[in-house]
C-alpha cells in the first residue's frame, strides 16, 4: 500500500473517497499487523459485552480455536437493542420491495418489537437454548426477523436456501435434528409460486425429530396445514404470548449461532458451526472498513439470506453497523432487465455488493437498460461469490459506476465468515484481483510441500493465523473438520482454491483447485480460459472443463452463452476458439465450444462445472442439492 508505482492495469480511488473513508490504508494495515489480537479486541470493543472476555484468543487446542474467552454477549442484541436506546430507534433498518411491488420497511424500533414476538413464539413452541430451528423462505422480511429471534433465545439456526429440493430439506432436517420447522406458504420467483409449503410436507415425512411448523403467509394459495402439528405464524404472533417479554438469552461468545450448509464435490453437505462471540466481530468489522458503512448510507447486499453472504452481511452485519438495508424478493430481470437499476434509483442505494454471475447476466442485455436510471447515488461495488471476469469488473465500473466508484472484490467462504481478501476503498484496484487479506490475516500461496509460491506461480491459497469468524468446527463430525481444513498442510488452513500473488502483493484467485486443467502437462485455470471467453463481445458467460484426452491427457471444452444480438454459428465458435489461443496461448485452445442456453450453477452463482463434465462423460453428477434448477 506504500507509494510505489503498481504494475498492470490500476484504478485508484479518487480523493473524495480517500477523504470519506474509515480505513486509511497505511494506518490499519500497520496496526492490525503488529499487533492483530489487539485490533480485534479494540474491534470487540466496539460492541456490547455483558461480561468481557478472559482472554482474547485461545489457542491451546489447535486447530479447535476459542475466541473473546469467556465472554457474554448475544449478537441480536447487539443488531438490535444497542440501537433502540439512541437516536437510531427511529432510523429504518430495512426496507424491503416484493418481486410484485410490495413494500414494506422496518424502523429499529419496529425489527426489535417484531424480532421479540417472534422469539416468544419460539418459545411458546418449547424452543430452548441450544435447540436447533431450520428456516425454509424466500427472501422476505420473516427470514431476518426469524434468524435474529432464534439467535435472541440461544437457539441455533439452520437456513435452507428457498429452492432446494425435498431430499435437501430432509438432509438438512435430520443431520441438524431440528425442533421446530419455520417455512413460507409459498414464495414468489419470476412471477411464479415456489411450493414451498409442499416441498417441506414431503421432507416431513421422514424428518423424525419436527414437532412443530410454523407457516408465514406470502403467497396466500392454498396448502395443507396438518393439524397439530401446522401453525400460521400470523395467527401466533397475534395472542398475548407473543407479547409477553423482550426475552433475551446472555450466551458465551462461542455459543454457536448457526449452522450453514455447504457442499462438497462429493459426500452430503456438511454443517458449518458458527458461534456469538468472533463472528460478531469479524462481520461488524469487515463490512465497516471495506464498505465504509456511514449513518446516511442505504446499502444493498443482493445475495440471499440462505447463503453466507446473506447471514453476514444482509443480516447480521449491517445491522451490527446500525445500516439501513434494502432486501429485495425476486430476480434481477423480472419483469425486464431494468429491475436493479430502478430501484437503486427509487431508493437511492449508496452500495451494491452482488455476484459476478448477476454482473454477466445483466451485462448480457447491453448498456441500455442501465443508461436508463439514475445510479448517481452509487458510492461503491462489490463482488462476491467467484473470482470476477476482467471484462465483467471493467463493465460493472464503468456502466454502473460511472468510472468512479471502486469495486470492493471480495474472496471468502462459508467458512471463513467474513471477508478474507478484499481491497478496502482506499486501495488502488486491479479488474479481476482481491487485492490484499485484510487487515490482520496472514494468507500465503504455497507449492505441493506447503512451501511459499514465487511470484505470480499457482499455487494453494492458506490461511496462516486463526481469525474471529472462523469455523469452529463441522456440526457433530469434528473429525472432518480436522481432516478437510487442517491435514494438508500442517498449521494451515486449507481454503482448496488455487491462486497466484503477483510482484505487487496483490492476490489473483483462480478458482477451486478441483477446476484446473492439465494440458499436455500445463496447468491451466478454468477461470482464466474463462474470462477470455467472456472478453470477447459476444459471450456474456462461460464454462470450462476438462475431459479426459488421449494424447494431451485433458482437453479444454467449453460451453458459452451468448449475448443478446448474436447466433450460434460454425464461424462463431472458430472465432471463439482462436480468440482464446490469442488471450491466453494456444495450448489453452478450447478442443470443443457448445453454445448454450444455461449453466449449471449453486444457489450462490457459481458455476458447477463437474456437473457439466458429468453430463459429457455421461457419469452420475453425485450430490447436486446446491444446484439452482
Amino acid at each position: 500500500m506504500s507509494g510505489k508505482k503498481l504494475t498492470g492495469e490500476v484504478y485508484y480511488p479518487d480523493k473524495e473517497i480517500l477523504d470519506r473513508a474509515y480505513a486509511k490504508c497505511e494506518s490499519i494495515y500497520k496496526s492490525a499487523e503488529e499487533d492483530p489480537l489487539a485490533f480485534w479486541e479494540n474491534e470487540a470493543n466496539n460492541l456490547h459485552w455483558f461480561k468481557k472476555w478472559d482472554k482474547v484468543l485461545d489457542d491451546s487446542k489447535k486447530p479447535f480455536y476459542k475466541w473473546f474467552v469467556n465472554g457474554k454477549t448475544n449478537i441480536a442484541y447487539n443488531c438490535l437493542d444497542v440501537h433502540i436506546q439512541t437516536p437510531r430507534r427511529n432510523k429504518l433498518a430495512l426496507i424491503w420491495e416484493g418481486e410484485d411491488g410490495e413494500f414494506r420497511s422496518y424502523s429499529y424500533f419496529k425489527l426489535h418489537r417484531e424480532t421479540c414476538r417472534f422469539a416468544n413464539v419460539l418459545k411458546s413452541l418449547g424452543v430452548k437454548k441450544g435447540d436447533r430451528v431450520t428456516l425454509y423462505m424466500g427472501r422476505i422480511p420473516e427470514l431476518m426477523i426469524g434468524m435474529l429471534a432464534c439467535a435472541r433465545i440461544g437457539a441455533i439456526h439452520s437456513v435452507v436456501y428457498g429452492g432446494f429440493s425435498v431430499e435437501s430439506l430432509h438432509e438438512r432436517l435430520e443431520d441438524s435434528k431440528s425442533k421446530v420447522l419455520i417455512v413460507a406458504d409459498g414464495a414468489k420467483q419470476r412471477g411464479k409460486i415456489v411450493e414451498l409449503k409442499k416441498i417441506a410436507d414431503e421432507a416431513l415425512q421422514r424428518a423424525a425429530t419436527v414437532e412443530s411448523v410454523l407457516v408465514v403467509k406470502r403467497t396466500g394459495h392454498q396448502i395443507n396445514m396438518e393439524s397439530g402439528r401446522d401453525m400460521w405464524y400470523h395467527e401466533l404472533v397475534n395472542l398475548p404470548i407473543a407479547n409477553s417479554s423482550e426475552c433475551l438469552e446472555i450466551v458465551d461468545a462461542e455459543e454457536p449461532l448457526y449452522l450453514l450448509y455447504t457442499s462438497g464435490t462429493t459426500g452430503k453437505p456438511k454443517a458449518i458451526v458458527h458461534t456469538h462471540g468472533g463472528y460478531m466481530v469479524g462481520v461488524y468489522s469487515t463490512l465497516k472498513y471495506v464498505f465504509d458503512i456511514h449513518e446516511e448510507d442505504r446499502y444493498w447486499c443482493a445475495a440471499d439470506p440462505g447463503w453466507v453472504t446473506g447471514h453476514s452481511y444482509i443480516v447480521y452485519g449491517p445491522l451490527l453497523n446500525g445500516a439501513t438495508s434494502f432486501m429485495y424478493e425476486g430476480a434481477p430481470t423480472y419483469p425486464y432487465p431494468h429491475r436493479w437499476w430502478q430501484m437503486i434509483e427509487k431508493y437511492g442505494i449508496n452500495i451494491l455488493y452482488t455476484a459476478p454471475t448477476a454482473i454477466r447476466g445483466l451485462m448480457r442485455y447491453g448498456d441500455a437498460w442501465p443508461n436508463r436510471y439514475n445510479l448517481s447515488s452509487l458510492r461503491l461495488l462489490g463482488s462476491v461469490g467467484e473470482p470476477i471476469n476482467p471484462e465483467a469488473w471493467r463493465w460493472y465500473y464503468r456502466v454502473i459506476g460511472k468510472e468512479k466508484t471502486p469495486i470492493m472484490d471480495t474472496w471468502w467462504q462459508t467458512e471463513t465468515g467474513m471477508f478474507m481478501i478484499t481491497p478496502l476503498p482506499c486501495t488502488p484496484l486491479k479488474p479481476g484481483s482481491g487485492t490484499k487479506p485484510f487487515p490482520g490475516l496472514k494468507m500465503d500461496i504455497v507449492d505441493e510441500k506447503g512451501m511459499p509460491a514465487e511470484d505470480n506461480e499457482e499455487g494453494y491459497l492458506v490461511i496462516k493465523s486463526p481469525w474471529p469468524a472462523m469455523l469452529r468446527t463441522i456440526w457433530n463430525d469434528p473429525e472432518r473438520y480436522i481432516q478437510q481444513y487442517w491435514s494438508r498442510f500442517p498449521r494451515m488452513y486449507l481454503t482448496g482454491d488455487s491462486a497466484r500473488r503477483d510482484e505487487d502483493g496483490y492476490y489473483w484467485v483462480i478458482g477451486r483447485v478441483d477446476d484446473v486443467i492439465k494440458v499436455s502437462g500445463y496447468r491451466l485455470g478454468t477461470a482464466e480460459i474463462e474470462s477470455a471467453l467472456v472478453s470477447h463481445p459476444a459471450v456474456a458467460e462461460a464454462a470450462a472443463i476438462g475431459l479426459p484426452h488421449s494424447v494431451k491427457g485433458h482437453a479444454i471444452h467449453c460451453y458459452v452463452l451468448l449475448k443478446t444480438g448474436y447466433e450460434k454459428s460454425d464461424k462463431l465458435i472458430e472465432e471463439l476458439r482462436q480468440h482464446v489461443g490469442h488471450e491466453v496461448g494456444p495450448i489453452a485452445k478450447p478442443e470443443g465450444i457448445e453454445i448454450v442456453d444455461s449453466l449449471p450453477k449453486t444457489r450462490s452463482g457459481k458455476i458447477m462445472r463437474r456437473v457439466l463434465k458429468a453430463k459429457a462423460l455421461g457419469q452420475d453428477p453425485g450430490n447436486i442439492s446446491t444446484l439452482e434448477d
